[in-house]
This record gives structure tokens, C-alpha cells and sequence, in this order.
């Protein structure tokens, strides 16, 4: 059956669905939650929970990043971000924090058109070395070329390459395009690329030899990418899509296992839960983690489109806090509402299910049935 729907007489579309749109069902059988396993591995880095934080400075500081590793997650610094900028980006934040809305995208604009420093960018990710935990960094593909030695050189365990959207077979008449499969084939750590949206650019982004895909596009709370644009994918579609691509790449390769990883519209725990009942292998959280009280974004959130000097693609949104940095991920949670006990929710709704690892997880049966705000379900 096909899935398309007529829009008009001259164009089809096909039909996606949001993670809001759908739900997990239980199972016949349930198990202890204690009997559940979160753990996660990419390459040769192992992880107590698959949550990794989103390169975004209103969640991730040099602190945060050591914090959520201790916590058993991974934590991703913005080596564009206002920490490799600036020696001391404390105060900035805060202005940032207590900006009224109208101002804050010039302002933030302003304060990110500072020059990186590559000596900030090292001397941020030794600080997170010495505390002892996995060391990611994210550049976008448009700096790459620029900082990579750097990062390299500074002793990253895992490189991110992260954009609202990123192709392998990007075509430019003015400048020598970034050769990811070059430049991944080049480096001896595991590189994380993304985001995509489908099932075409994911493959080809396997193809590059990536050991992880971000999906994700358009789709996070700060994001206005849909109004500036008119782009968007809905995520339950496009981490099924890409699952679909990881599987077909499998048999392409001779078994080489890519990892799909959630990117953008998780901003609760039920969100996080059906990622990975629709084939993620571990999740990159913003807004969720922005919510801490050790977040830097001291309650709002933002990412790199907020501030873009021609086209900003997102705002700077109150969040609120919520609780500290382990609340939000073990909890005890004090609201209903999913922002905090990420890890038990998780782990709970595997129990519920039937299903002791998020492998297993990913063959849940799930309905479409889209959510009515005040209905009771």
C-alpha cells in the first residue's frame, strides 16, 4: 500500500509521521526493570546509558560534558561555540540568559562572530581529558578542514561532524567541498556524522565509512528551520527510514554495523523511548539536558541556527530548570510530565515491553495513534 497522499493533482507527497504520532505497545511479556541494560558501545567506547549530549552551549560546557560522562553518557562540546571563543564565556551566558527576546538573536549574533581560537579549542578538550571521561568535539562541515588537525592533535576519542544537514556528495561551483570519505578514511578515531533525513543521504553517509549517523533535521525545540525554510522531517519517519538504510548497508558491506542516532525533538522521556523503539541506537539530547540546573544556558536554550549572521534558523526559548544534572537522568522524578528519570523511563518501558536491551527494543510493535493534548490515553 502505498503511502503517498495526493496533495494537488500535480504533486504527491508521502505521508511521515512525528514521534508524538505514535506509540509503543506492550507485549505478553514484562521483566524487572533491574533486569534491563541501557549500555551502549560505538567503536570501542563504552557507555552506561546511550544518551549523548547535543553540541549546543546552552547544555553542554566543559563541565557538563565531564559530568554527563561520569553519569555513564557522552557529552559533546560546540568547538565553535562561545567556550573556543572566548577565554571566559561565563559572563556571556549569563547576558545571554537575561537578554529580552527581541534582542537576543542580534546580540547572540554579536557575541558569535568572535574569531575560534585553536588554543582554546585544545586546552577545552584537555580540561575534559584529565577529568577521565570520553572526549567528543563537534565542528561543523564548513570548519572542518580548518580545525581538525587541531581537535586530532588535542587527543579527541570521537570527532562529530554536525549541521542541520549534511551530505556526502555536497556540490560547490566557488570551493573544494569537504571529501568525507577521504577525510574519514584519513583519521584513526571514530567519526559521528549528520544530520539526515532519509534513507538515500544516510546510506551514502554509511558509505563514507561514518560510525555514526545523526537524524535528525529541523526538528529540535530552538529550531525554526520548518518557518524559515519550509524544511522538515518528521522523526519517527526518518529514524525508521535510516534503521531501513543501516540494515541494507549491513548486507552491502559484509556485516559493518553503523549507528543511528536520534537527533533533535527528544525533549522528554517518552520522546527518547520511541526513538528507540523505531530503531535508534542512542539519542543526542539538548533540550532535555538544558533543563539541568548545572546546564550553562541557565534555563533558555539555543543552537548554532539561533545565531547564523544572515540567516538565523532558531531562537533562543525558556526552558526553565528542572532539577540537577542527575535528576534529570536518574531522577526521583517530582512531575509527571517526562523531564526527569530519563534512564528510568527508558529502562521501565523495556520492562514493560518485554525487552532487556535497546537492541531487542528496536523490533517493538508500534501503533499509530497521534496525541491530543488534555485527552486521557
Amino acid at each position: 500500500m502505498s503511502s503517498e497522499i495526493e496533495i494537488g493533482k500535480g504533486k504527491r507527497g508521502r505521508r511521515g509521521y512525528s514521534l508524538d504520532d505514535i506509540a509503543v505497545i506492550p507485549a505478553r511479556r514484562t521483566r524487572d526493570p533491574e533486569d534491563v541494560s541501557l549500555d551502549w558501545q560505538i567503536d570501542a567506547y563504552k557507555f552506561d546509558l546511550p544518551f549523548i549530549g547535543a553540541p549546543m552551549d546552552s547544555a553542554m560546557s566543559p563541565e557538563t560534558v565531564i559530568a554527563l560522562g561520569k553519569h555513564g553518557g557522552l557529552g559533546v562540546l560546540d568547538l565553535e561555540g562561545l567556550w573556543t571563543r572566548y577565554e571566559d564565556p561565563a559572563p556571556l551566558l549569563a547576558e545571554i540568559a537575561q537578554l529580552p527576546a527581541e534582542m537576543a538573536t542580534a546580540r547572540m549574533q554579536e557575541l558569535y562572530s568572535a574569531p575560534i581560537q585553536a588554543e582554546l579549542i585544545t586546552s577545552r578538550l584537555e580540561q575534559i581529558r584529565e577529568a577521565g571521561v570520553t572526549v567528543a568535539g563537534a565542528l561543523t562541515p564548513q570548519r572542518t578542514q580548518q580545525f581538525y588537525k587541531t581537535v586530532i592533535d588535542a587527543g579527541v576519542d570521537i570527532f562529530v561532524i554536525r549541521g542541520t544537514t549534511v551530505s556526502a556528495e555536497h556540490v560547490s561551483s566557488k570551493s573544494e567541498p569537504l571529501n568525507l570519505k577521504q577525510f574519514i578514511y584519513e583519521l584513526d578515531v571514530p567519526v559521528i556524522v549528520g544530520g539526515a533525513a532519509t534513507y538515500t543521504a544516510a546510506l551514502h553517509l554509511m558509505r563514507t565509512g561514518a560510525a555514526g549517523v545523526l537524524v535528525g533535521f529541523g526538528g529540535g525545540a530552538a529550531a525554526t528551520t520548518r518557518k524559515t525554510l519550509g524544511l522538515h522531517a518528521p522523526m519517527a519517519t526518518a529514524i525508521a527510514d535510516i534503521h531501513a538504510a543501516r540494515r541494507d548497508y549491513m548486507d552491502e558491506s559484509g556485516g559493518r554495523y553503523v549507528h543511528v542516532i536520534a537527533d533533535g525533538g527528544l525533549g522528554t522521556s517518552g520522546e527518547i523511548v520511541k526513538a528507540f523503539g523505531v530503531g535508534a541506537d542512542a539519542v543526542m539530547l539538548g533540550t532535555a539536558l538544558a533543563r539541568s540546573t548545572e546546564a550553562p544556558g541557565r534555563g533558555m536554550h539555543w543552537g548554532a541556527e539561533a545565531h547564523h549572521p544572515e540567516l538565523p534558523r532558531g531562537h533562543r526559548v525558556e526552558l526553565g530548570t528542572v532539577g540537577s544534572l542527575e535528576q534529570v537522568l536518574f531522577g526521583p522524578g517530582r512531575t509527571a510530565i517526562g523531564e526527569l528519570n530519563l534512564a528510568g523511563a527508558l529502562r521501565r518501558a523495556l520492562a514493560t515491553t518485554g525487552y532487556v536491551d535497546l537492541k531487542e527494543f528496536q523490533r517493538v510493535d508500534v501503533t499509530v495513534s497521534p496525541y491530543q493534548p488534555g485527552s486521557v490515553v
